[in-house]
């Protein structure tokens, strides 16, 4: 009888529950995208850009690869979105193999392109070159750079942030005493990596305002694309993936299709918890492909702006 009973309420809540019909869209969203290598990424970066502008994201970020070797095209597509698409976007900007005066040359270069927002990381050595190494005379870390940027103008500046530990950090404290000084030197928000447990990040959270952050705390949400690809991106940013995920996609590596709507559904959930626990700001890897976003957005109540939500 107990356990009829318990069905009972679990069918009535089900059935009761708005799923997310009932999601009001009062959220902010933002988007990343990489430099296209080619002129083929170069078309789909532009119609991913289309696609979501619509939604009204409160800025788009471009990363930049270790060592300059996308500068120039992060630097080519960062004042297109702003100038083209009206955006806000945002630059990303390391350390890696590069000079202070070479680092602060391009920072100068984005504020006389009208840039005012720069993601500012430490980086990673080239090609998965092991161990980070300062380049001599460069900035040591990411607390540097953000010193060095706000010398030179007053950026917006947005810094990451890792729910379950930088991978060179030796603990959790650590970790969240580093970011502390981020804020410190001047950054606007913290960006996490990806995760898929919402719990750690609602620790991170509280570690963070525990430690006097005040600052926003912006999840980074990432859809997944190829369950592979997750795999290699977790085992080098510390990210843990939960046991039931890999039975989900096992036996669509060749179905696309239906792998974008587990994949939707999983990163949907996730930020529906998410908003549950009172979060408003949203960050998209969107690995430049833009359905998979806009679909977890048009989920959560976000609609184009000017549409009736």
């Amino acid at each position: 009888m107990t356990t009829q009973l318990d069905q009972s309420h679990e069918a009535r809540t089900a059935r009761d529950a708005p799923l997310f019909s009932g999601l009001p869209g009062d959220l902010e969203v933002s988007f990343e995208f990489f430099p296209p290598k080619s002129e083929k990424m170069a078309t789909t970066l532009w119609d991913s850009v289309a696609t979501l502008s619509p939604l009204g994201p409160r800025f788009v970020s471009v990363t930049y690869g270790a060592g300059g070797s996308t500068r120039e095209r992060t630097h080519e597509q960062v004042v297109r979105i702003q100038n083209e698409a009206g955006i806000p976007a945002a630059a990303h900007l390391t350390c890696v193999e590069a000079t202070r005066e070479e680092v602060d040359e391009v920072a100068r270069h984005y504020w006389e392109s009208g840039i005012r927002h720069i993601v500012a990381l430490r980086g990673d050595m080239p090609d998965g070159g092991g161990k980070y190494v300062p380049h001599p005379g460069g900035y040591a870390n990411a607390i540097e750079l953000i010193a060095g940027l706000k010398k030179i103008a007053p950026f917006e500046i947005s810094v990451a942030a890792y729910p379950e530990v930088h991978p060179d950090s030796p603990d959790a404290q650590t970790d969240i005493d580093n970011l502390k000084r981020k804020f410190d030197a001047g950054a606007t928000r913290a960006i996490t990596q990806f995760f898929f447990d919402t719990e750690c990040f609602f620790d991170f959270r509280e570690r963070a305002a525990a430690a006097g952050i005040e600052g926003e705390i912006v999840p980074g949400i990432m859809p997944v694309m190829s369950f592979a690809a997750v795999q290699r991106m977790s085992s080098m940013c510390g990210t843990a993936i939960p046991g039931w995920m890999e039975g989900l996609f096992d036996g669509l590596d060749e179905r696309p299709a239906a792998r974008q709507l587990v994949s939707a559904t999983i990163a949907a959930e996730l930020c529906r918890r998410l908003y549950a626990g009172g979060v408003r700001q949203f960050h998209f890897y969107t690995l430049n492909r833009a359905e998979l976003s806009y679909a977890i957005c048009h989920m959560l109540g976000k609609r184009p702006v000017g549409d009736a939500a």
